[in-house]
C-alpha cells in the first residue's frame, strides 16, 4: 500500500489497513467496469459516499458506527477491486470469503463489529441498490424500465442525490471521503 504497510489479502489483519489507503484505492476504482457516461469514472469511493447519503436519509437517526459501516461497506475494493454482481455470483465462494474477511479487518480497525448485524446490513444493502438504480440511469445508459427489472425503483428521490452523479476526479472523490469519514469517525 502506499503507505507502507503489507496487505495479507487471505488472512488481512486490522494493524494493516490505513483509512488513506482505502480512500486512494476506492478513488482509483471504476464502478460499472468503467462503462459509464463523462470525462472521469465513477469511482467506487464516489458511490460509497452515495450509498451512506441514502442510508442516513432513510435512518437519519441510525448512530455514527451504522453510517459509517455504510460508508464502508464496498471497502475490501480499495484492493480486490469492483466486479459487476453477475460475475461474483460466478467466482463465488473463494471470492466472497476474502471479501469478508477482508470486510471484517476494515471493520475491526475502525472500531466496528467484523460483521453488519442483519437489520444494518439488510438496511445498507437496500441503500446500495437505490444508489445503483441511480447511476444505472443516470451514467450507465439504462432505461427506467431496464433499470427497475434489475435494481427495483429507489425510496427516495434522485433530486436530494443528484450532486453524488457527476463524476469526480480522483482526488476530489479521495479528499470528500476521507473527510466523511473524520465526521463519522469521530
Amino acid at each position: 500500500m502506499l503507505s507502507g504497510r503489507r496487505l495479507d489479502l487471505i488472512d488481512p489483519s486490522a494493524f494493516d489497513i490505513e483509512i488513506a489507503d482505502i480512500a486512494h484505492g476506492l478513488a482509483r476504482v471504476a464502478r460499472w467496469n468503467g462503462q459509464t457516461q463523462g470525462p472521469e469514472i465513477f469511482s467506487v469511493a464516489q458511490h460509497s459516499l452515495l450509498v451512506e447519503a441514502i442510508f442516513t436519509a432513510l435512518s437519519p437517526t441510525a448512530p455514527r458506527a451504522e453510517k459509517l459501516a455504510a460508508l464502508l461497506h464496498d471497502a475490501p475494493e480499495y484492493v480486490i477491486g469492483d466486479m459487476i454482481s453477475p460475475f461474483k455470483a460466478a467466482i463465488g465462494g473463494d471470492y466472497k470469503e476474502i471479501e469478508r474477511r477482508l470486510l471484517a479487518a476494515i471493520f475491526i480497525r475502525f472500531g466496528l463489529r467484523p460483521a453488519m448485524a442483519p437489520d444494518l446490513a439488510k438496511a445498507v444493502k437496500a441503500a446500495d441498490r437505490d444508489a445503483a438504480f441511480f447511476e444505472a440511469t443516470e451514467l450507465a445508459g439504462f432505461s427506467l424500465s431496464e433499470a427497475r427489472k434489475f435494481f427495483r425503483p429507489p425510496r427516495v428521490a434522485l433530486s436530494q442525490f443528484a450532486v453524488y452523479l457527476a463524476p469526480w476526479r480522483p482526488e476530489a472523490a479521495q479528499a470528500k471521503f476521507l473527510a466523511r469519514f473524520t465526521e463519522l469517525d469521530a
